[in-house]
């Protein structure tokens, strides 16, 4: 049994995992349901593994009510390689897809996308520093577009959709790598939902991909083996070697997830943590100034600034001595970043609260 002092860990990714999937994960280490082996160590042929990966599927359509007509992947490559396989499988020569800005991670999607076909921002707050989520009556895409593509959270400025657009008859595709599993979401209003797994899903390694069948028939199949969707649709996404030691670890993440009771209560649970430090946030006088808009914070990722850079510099110095993990935010952007994952405790989140408090009383 894991013992030793917890860290506080607000780290972006990969982040916390539950202590009691980790602890679950060492007990069964070597010797898996008796067989003598570690989950790692067995086929991915062997009815013990079969038993585990079809477990994590049906687990994940439950959670989510994932209709029929979709089909649940397991793939690897991160969120990244969907930025390719997106448009490699459905954005042909002359066609157009849409992109909205939100952040670096779209960003990184469309430059990729241009490699395939023609694409243009459907709406963009880069502008603003990122500062928010566009308004739905902003957003401009044609009922031709191949597709419309969004990033549901922005890990790195703080951001985070609170409604999604209807696209109609064009699909709709969603990275979710960083709030996937955080809240309940109709997958039916998605063509493809796409997520890494390093945030609130396991460890990294394992990518999930929801994906409506439809669009596997109408996919580009000149393209490589193992880049398209219906490899990995066709084959229960074991066409190859897959993680399986992620893939264990993202169903026993799944059982925890239904033993809090589910994505409504995981949800109350993430928008109590998250008020606890943006509560010191509002509060503090511009001590400490947020970086996003209110109607647009991300319930994952808390991003902000202390009062002058000399100050923000020691609090990450006195934060670091006083336990806390990964509250530096991306070296692209600076500041401070708390990211508030699933796993983090609500006890951590009202233990820096705590520890904010106290820093601005010291030094304001």
């Amino acid at each position: 049994m894991i013992t030793t002092k917890r860290a506080y860990n607000f780290n972006a990714g990969p982040s916390a995992l539950p202590i009691e999937v980790l602890q679950k994960a060492q007990e069964e280490m070597v010797n898996y349901n008796n067989s003598g082996m570690s989950i790692m160590e067995m086929s991915h042929r062997s009815k013990d593994y079969e038993a585990v990966h079809n477990d994590a599927i049906a687990r994940l359509r439950a959670l989510y009510s994932i209709p029929d007509n979709y089909e649940v992947l397991f793939l690897q490559g991160g969120g990244s390689l969907q930025f390719t396989m997106v448009p490699m499988n459905f954005l042909g020569k002359e066609q157009t897809a849409s992109y909205i800005l939100t952040g670096s991670w779209s960003e990184k999607a469309i430059k990729e996308a241009k490699l395939f076909g023609q694409v243009q921002e459907a709406a963009s707050t880069k502008e603003n520093s990122y500062r928010n989520i566009p308004a739905l009556e902003e957003i401009q895409f044609s009922e031709t577009d191949a597709y419309v593509h969004i990033t549901s959270n922005n890990t790195i400025y703080g951001t985070q959709w609170k409604e999604f657009p209807q696209t109609g008859a064009v699909p709709l595709i969603a990275d979710m790598s960083s709030d996937i599993l955080s809240k309940p979401v109709d997958v039916s209003n998605f063509g493809i939902i796409y997520a890494g797994a390093q945030k609130n899903l396991g460890p990294s390694g394992v990518t999930v991909v929801i994906i409506r069948k439809d669009l596997l028939e109408k996919a580009n199949t000149n393209i490589p083996t193992m880049l398209k969707y219906s490899t990995h649709a066709d084959s229960n996404s074991l066409y190859n070697t897959p993680p399986t030691f992620g893939i264990y670890m993202l169903g026993e993440v799944l059982k925890w997830v239904e033993e809090k009771g589910g994505l409504e209560a995981v949800e109350k649970n993430n928008e109590e943590k998250a008020k606890l430090i943006y509560d010191v946030i509002d509060n503090s006088n511009d001590f400490y100034r947020g970086h996003a808009t209110p109607e647009s914070r991300s319930l994952m990722n808390i991003t902000f600034r202390v009062a002058n850079e000399e100050l923000e510099k020691q609090f990450l110095a006195e934060a670091k001595e006083a336990g806390f993990v990964g509250l530096n935010g991306h070296r692209s952007v600076g500041g401070c970043r708390a990211s508030t994952y699933n796993a983090v405790p609500f006890e951590t989140c009202k233990a820096l609260a705590e520890f904010m408090i106290e820093f601005q009383n010291k030094h304001q």
